[in-house]
């Protein structure tokens, strides 16, 4: 098949302005700080997302497609220091020795032929470890979507495809929940031949528990990019994205968009019991905020909800998302709103994961008409016990994820922001007790942070 012809970066809404790739890799130490970082505050702030190592060719599929590029806010003794690093896949690597991208977009039927990249990686596809950054059994992590992640080092370099001494060959989710409890790191995996779904547990330690377990009840591939978790049950939502690779082949997507499917929400028992299937009406989930076990037995999930699932899809109509609570068990499924408002990203404190939650982040929008496409102008924090809610926005910064970071004496929230006007980005570290007052420290980084998607705090040790 013919080389597919590049695409056009200046007029794709995921390749420029606040998504434009940053090609270049630095670690700079005292960054300018505009207030004062809190002296109980010590380690990393982490982000990864899709950043194409070369301009692409054929098409770009956002947040598919595009090569991971993992960043880096050190908070240590009242300085901060920033380091970026491309996951160096061997793909990447290849496309680095030739100079330009030589694998097309993932819906593109194309692949390089022997001569442009050897027998080993002639054929393949792209490796796509730009979704988010774990840490779990001694390795940093970054994630895939359904496949292995690639470990990196103390100073970001890439060290290798993870599997887990082959024991996780066909790889994660790239949201795994780790429960702050055991210290188990809980996955699943989803697959394009039968079983279609399996799961798999990771001890404190590393090493693999549970080996891949298929998941009875799946009859086709989905996609499905999110997880949450009980002390009981491993909680998948199964909307009715289904793969379909034949339709790549006459210029098609690969997944198709099924609402007369309805969705199925697998409630898997960690003890390896009987998984608990349930049905509800059509919507489309990217990402939880945390389940719990209620003391009926039911099952609690907070997660953003959409009409369906945005640029995957041919559906041009409105779409909405709210914060939503499932309850999930004797009574079926019962589906509450929370909060209605443009949002994405949802994130509470890690370590009230599987257990009650009070307060839901999540990134949003003002309403502004000014906001380009896929862009956010504020933050927002739900106290779902309380049903209330605290904003902050701004009239230039776009911030992205927000991560809880709990401090000696006091928890904050911190999230990389670019501001529209400059592109200059930040690092923004708010107040837990009060956020929606705006940040205390805001640092300066050093070059601009494209647009991303998930992230970690990881403590000093």
């Amino acid at each position: 098949m013919q080389r597919p012809a590049p695409v056009d970066p200046a007029h794709h809404p995921h390749l420029s302005g606040l998504f434009a790739p940053q090609r270049e890799e630095v670690d700079v130490r005292d960054l300018e700080v505009q207030g004062e970082l809190p002296a109980d505050l010590h380690g990393s702030y982490l982000r990864n997302g899709p950043n194409p190592r070369f301009d692409p060719i054929g098409h770009y599929v956002y947040p598919i497609d595009g090569d991971g590029m993992v960043h880096r806010v050190q908070i240590v003794e009242g300085t901060a220091r920033y380091t970026n690093r491309f996951v160096r896949t061997p793909q990447v690597v290849a496309e680095e020795k030739a100079g330009r991208a030589l694998w097309a977009g993932i819906t593109d039927p194309y692949f390089p032929p022997e001569e442009e990249v050897g027998p080993e990686l002639a054929n393949t596809m792209r490796e796509l470890p730009d979704i988010n950054i774990v840490r779990h059994g001694g390795r940093l992590m970054a994630m895939a979507e359904a496949a292995p992640p690639y470990t990196l080092g103390s100073d970001l370099e890439t060290l290798g495809r993870e599997t887990f001494d082959g024991t996780l060959p066909v790889g994660l989710t790239a949201h795994p929940k780790i429960d702050p409890h055991t210290g188990e790191m809980v996955a699943f995996c989803y697959m394009l031949d039968p079983p279609y779904l399996t799961w798999s547990v990771i001890a404190p330690d590393g090493t693999v528990t549970r080996a891949p377990t298929p998941i009875d009840g799946m009859d086709r591939p989905l996609m499905i990019h999110d997880m949450a978790l009980t002390p009981t049950y491993v909680v998948l939502v199964l909307a009715p994205l289904v793969f379909d690779l034949s339709q790549i082949f006459s210029g098609g997507s690969p997944l198709d968009w099924k609402p007369d499917l309805g969705v199925r929400v697998a409630l898997v028992p960690r003890d390896g019991g009987a998984v608990r299937w349930f049905s509800t009406d059509t919507f489309w989930m990217w990402h939880t905020a945390n389940a719990f076990d209620l003391p009926d037995g039911d099952v609690a999930l907070d997660y953003v909800e959409w009409c369906y699932p945005g640029g995957l899809t041919r559906q041009r109509e409105p779409n909405r998302s709210t914060l939503s609570r499932a309850v999930i068990g004797r009574n079926g499924i019962t589906r509450t709103v929370l909060c209605e408002r443009d949002m994405e990203f949802p994130r509470i404190d890690d370590r009230s994961t599987t257990l009650g939650h009070r307060v839901v982040a999540t990134i949003g929008k003002s309403g502004s008409s000014n906001l380009p496409p896929g862009a956010a102008d504020s933050l927002c924090w739900f106290d779902v016990q309380a049903g209330t809610e605290s904003v902050w926005t701004h009239e230039s910064l776009a911030p992205g994820e927000p991560i809880l970071m709990p401090g000696d004496a006091a928890d904050h929230w911190g999230t990389i922001a670019t501001d529209r006007e400059d592109m200059s980005s930040w690092f923004l570290i708010f107040p837990a007790s009060d956020p929606a007052s705006g940040p205390i420290a805001r640092v300066r980084l050093p070059i601009r942070v494209p647009a991303g998607l998930h992230g970690a705090w990881l403590p000093s040790d």
